[in-house]
Order: C-alpha cells, then sequence, then structure tokens
C-alpha cells in the first residue's frame, strides 16, 4: 500500500517555508506522493451548498486555497522521488493548451513525476468567476482530457474540439514521460468516464462498501470498453481527524484514533485502494503540527504492515 499526504495551501501555514518543510519531511518517512486540490473562489452567499448537497455550508478551510500548481511546483523543487498530484483540479476552468503545458512543464522540471487528478466540479459561482460554462462542464471535462493528452502527444499536433482548433503545430514542452490522469466524482456519468477515459478514480470522502460498490463498477465498464482494469489506479483522500481517545460510534471515516485510522486504511485497502490520500491539513494548527501527525499516521499504518 502507498501513502500519499496532502499538502498546505489554506491559512494558518506559511506558504514560504511549511510547504518544502512538509515536502520534504513526508518524502523522508516514505510516502509516495504529494497532493494538492482547488478552490478558486469562496462566494460569501453560494448558489450551491458545498459538493453540490442543497443547504450544505462550505467548510471555512475553502475560504483560502492558494494556486494549486503553484504549490506543486514549491514541492517538487525539495523533493526527489515522490509524486505531484492535483486532486483534483477543475480542469474544465482552464483553457486545455495552457493546462496541458503547465503540467508537462511541471513534469518535465520533477523528472516525470506528476499525476493530474481533473474533476468536473460543482460549484457554478466557480464557473461564473472563470468565465466557463457550467451547464457544459462534463462536455468541456472530456475535451479538455483529450485535448491534454493530444498536446503531449507526438508533433506536430491537429486537434479540434468545441473551444478550440490547433492544425499542425508544434507544442512544447512535452512531459517527461506519460502523465497519468485520474478522474474524480461518483455520479454516473463520472464513473462512465473513469472506466472509458482515465487512468485511474480519485473519490472523496466516501465510506469504504460506497468505494468498493464503484470501483467494481468502474473495472467492469473499463472491461466492457476493452481496457485493462488490472492498470487503473484506485486513490481515495482520507480527510483525517485525528482525537486522543477514540470516537464514538456513528463516526465518520478518518476521524478518531490513531487505532481507528488504521482500521479504515484497512477497510479502503480490502475495497481495492492502490494509495491512500491523507488529508491532515483541515485539523492541523501550523506546519510544524501537520509534519508531526503526518509522521504519526505513517508509522502507524507502516507499523500495521501496510
Amino acid at each position: 500500500m502507498r501513502f500519499g499526504l496532502g499538502l498546505p495551501q489554506s491559512s494558518g501555514f506559511d506558504l514560504r517555508f511549511d510547504v518544502a518543510r512538509i515536502a520534504r519531511g513526508a518524502e523522508s518517512a516514505g510516502y509516495s506522493s504529494l497532493w494538492v486540490y482547488e478552490r478558486v473562489l469562496f462566494p460569501l452567499e453560494p448558489a450551491e451548498g458545498m459538493n453540490g448537497v442543497p443547504g450544505l455550508p462550505w467548510i471555512d478551510h475553502y475560504r483560502e486555497c492558494a494556486d494549486a500548481l503553484t504549490v506543486l511546483t514549491l514541492a517538487a523543487a525539495v523533493t526527489d522521488t515522490v509524486r505531484l498530484g492535483t486532486g483534483v483540479l477543475v480542469a474544465p476552468l482552464y483553457r486545455s493548451l495552457h493546462l496541458a503545458r503547465a503540467l508537462a512543464t511541471l513534469d518535465r522540471a520533477s523528472g516525470g513525476r506528476v499525476v493530474a487528478g481533473f474533476g468536473s466540479g460543482w460549484s457554478s459561482d466557480e464557473y461564473r468567476g472563470m468565465e466557463a460554462d457550467f451547464a457544459a462542464r462534463g462536455r468541456t471535462l472530456d475535451e479538455t482530457l483529450d485535448a491534454c493528452r493530444a498536446f503531449w502527444g507526438r508533433d506536430p499536433v491537429s486537434h479540434r474540439d468545441s473551444r478550440l482548433s490547433v492544425e499542425g503545430a508544434l507544442v512544447a514542452p512535452k512531459p517527461a514521460g506519460r502523465i497519468p490522469v485520474l478522474l474524480g466524482g461518483r455520479s454516473v456519468r463520472a464513473v462512465e468516464r473513469a472506466a472509458r477515459k482515465a487512468d485511474g478514480w480519485l473519490p472523496s470522502g466516501l465510506p469504504a462498501p460506497v468505494v468498493a460498490e464503484l470501483w467494481d463498477r468502474i473495472r467492469q465498464r473499463a472491461v466492457e470498453h476493452g481496457r485493462d482494469a488490472a492498470a487503473l489506479e484506485l486513490v481515495p483522500r482520507a480527510a483525517v481527524v485525528l482525537s486522543e481517545t477514540p470516537a464514538p460510534a456513528g463516526r465518520r471515516p478518518f476521524q478518531g484514533s490513531i487505532g481507528q485510522v488504521v482500521e479504515d486504511v484497512a477497510a479502503l485497502a480490502e475495497a481495492g485502494a492502490t494509495e491512500i490520500l491523507l488529508d491532515l491539513v483541515p485539523s492541523a494548527k501550523g506546519g510544524e503540527e501537520l509534519l508531526d501527525r503526518a509522521l504519526e499516521v505513517f508509522e502507524a499504518v507502516t507499523d500495521a504492515g501496510f
């Protein structure tokens, strides 16, 4: 089992020092990957509840989110082996050529360590702020993924979709290697898209039984599309909130004692996870505490045999 760690992007952390310190410390401890997420703004009167759930308030943690690729670049500069993942970029908010070149540049600079996690997003406020079409986000995600792979491929590049037209052009830089693209989401369309187009799935905050059920569906549909399901990655994101004593029955996954977190890791391993992204940022007060907790959790799960 591999483990990834979420990097700090929010208030309460000093980007000048904490990103580098945590990135280096996580790599030295044995973490396999470092991850960022994306929120481009925080509407004071949002059109949708968080995650698209009506009436669900946005968490305060979303009030500040440093640019994902900038933070990942800071981590790349001080590490050598860990993979560098976006979990996830709201891909339809980007111009495809710009996004492809930015990720390829980071991949070249890091020696081929980028993992591109894409999603369609759930906030129409963000789409309006970025002058993007919220109603067309699924189609645009498909087109963005296809365009990135075209631009990362051999020159000359010719590619057209509803937003762009490139004919016989040289597009540089190229990635150091093949950039894997993982997709988030749990809807029927998201599951089908992951099975048909992606190199893996990045679910967030789902209980292990739900992950197992949807992962089985993704792999089955991948086979039906003529793809190798065994080559796909499953990287669930887990928001870890530690307590000194065990949480009572009915707790949320990954909230409770170290022992309970280890039990939750075991459940996701049973569900088929190839790697687990441990996000301790929302519950940590500063970079020192985040790194201490990250090392404590990593030691516990490795001692348990994962």
